[in-house]
């Protein structure tokens, strides 16, 4: 199959490369052409094809060079329908007389097209690589084709062609397995291009194996029919180390595979004892003995007991705490309470009575009475926070002589 090739020849070469030397030669639609590294079908190229009516002798002598698109379109599709010119850009010289598309072209619709090289793709399971196939010389290559016309819906004639392909050279059949019929030399150009329909072109529709073919690899990007330039017909390094490694890779897996089950046997073999252990030592894991099951029931509760022992422990710490800070507070109360005034004393007996008790206290500036009630003074000591004692309440100054109170000394003078 060749669905990508090389065409930058110029108009006047091609005569020469189809050895078409002292024949006429008329241009038709050259205008058209556009020389590219990487024409695909729908392009237009150069086609040489015979020249029209006349008698055989003018036919033979006069060669046409027209530009035609790469992509049969035979002349019986439709005029409405939508050319496609991917359907028909190759021939298989096998069927050429079976199928209608291609017999009736045999007889007055052959020609040739010429390529400086061409393009194949070597499939490597779900990657391509595009080799560039050419003359080792670099003279053009020469390709057995077949022509047509086709008028559409706008009265337009479209001229197509479609290259003869036939089955790969033993040089060729590793890249594919298809390859274009190459007319190397005059002979054959001759007889495809000026034969007769009676002719035998079973000779021509052959691979060609020739040792001047030669091929390289290049760039992955010639998948897009939209590259072009110098650059796709440049020589490439394949990363062939790579490459050999992966088939190595696989080749010394399955090798260290069998090596690996040998061993594997092997150590079964002399080692039966050692698994028979391991067996034994796995239900010995599984099925544990009466014994074993008493000892760890006992850890669990020596455990439990450790716990119990050290929440007693942290209880009784917590307690001690408590017990310290309340002997602390009555200490403070006693305290403060005996650095009071015998009143404080007297309060707490009147306290007991249940009566209150009438005071006067001496202010900074005036002498005022005061009815103390001990249920005030018994709220001010809770033993939360100890309170101290209010101005003019808590704490009494010492009474003085002008004071009608008796005091314990004048009780006792009197006696």
């Amino acid at each position: 199959m060749c669905g990508r090739a090389r065409c930058t020849m110029r108009p006047d070469d091609i005569p020469r490369a189809c050895h078409l030397n002292g024949r006429s030669v008329r241009h038709v639609d050259m205008n058209r052409y556009r020389p590219a590294y990487n024409v695909s079908p729908g392009f237009n190229l150069p086609v040489v094809r015979r020249e029209d009516g006349g008698d055989g002798q003018a036919q033979q002598e006069g060669a046409v060079i027209q530009c035609m698109k790469w992509g049969l379109i035979p002349s019986f599709t439709k005029k409405t329908q939508k050319p496609d010119h991917y359907m028909m850009f190759n021939a298989r010289s096998e069927s050429l007389r079976e199928k209608a598309s291609f017999r009736r072209l045999i007889p007055n619709n052959r020609c040739l097209v010429t390529f400086e090289g061409f393009y194949e793709w070597k499939k490597d399971g779900s990657k391509k690589q595009p080799y560039y196939i050419y003359f080792k010389d670099g003279r053009p290559l020469v390709f057995a084709a077949l022509f047509d016309s086709w008028k559409n819906a706008e009265g337009e004639i479209i001229y197509t062609f479609t290259i003869v392909t036939t089955s790969s050279s033993s040089t060729l059949e590793w890249l594919h397995d298809r390859m274009p019929v190459v007319l190397s030399d005059k002979e054959s150009t001759d007889l495809w291009l000026n034969g007769s329909a009676s002719a035998n072109f079973d000779t021509l529709l052959k691979p060609y194996g020739e040792s001047d073919l030669v091929w390289h690899p290049v760039t992955t990007a010639m998948g897009k029919p939209s590259f072009d330039g110098p650059e796709c017909v440049n020589e490439i390094q394949l990363k062939r180390d790579e490459t050999k490694t992966i088939s190595q890779f696989f080749a010394k897996k399955g090798v260290n595979s069998q090596k690996e089950v040998k061993s594997e046997n092997r150590t079964i073999k002399e080692e039966p004892e050692s698994l028979k252990e391991e067996t034994e030592t796995e239900v010995k894991d599984i099925f544990e003995p009466e014994e074993k099951k008493e000892l760890e029931t006992e850890d669990v509760a020596n455990n439990q007991l450790l716990a119990r022992s050290n929440e007693s422990d942290a209880k009784s710490a917590v307690s001690d705490v408590c017990s310290e800070r309340a002997t602390k507070l009555p200490a403070k109360r006693e305290y403060e309470v005996s650095s009071d005034d015998k009143t404080h004393s007297d309060n707490a007996n009147e306290k007991l009575h249940g009566s209150p008790v009438k005071k006067k206290s001496r202010g900074v500036n005036d002498d005022h009475d005061t009815m103390v009630n001990p249920g005030e003074h018994t709220k001010k000591m809770s033993p939360g926070k100890p309170s101290k004692p209010a101005a003019g309440l808590g704490r009494k100054k010492a009474p003085s002589s002008g004071d009608k109170q008796p005091t314990l000394f004048s009780y006792f003078g009197k006696g």
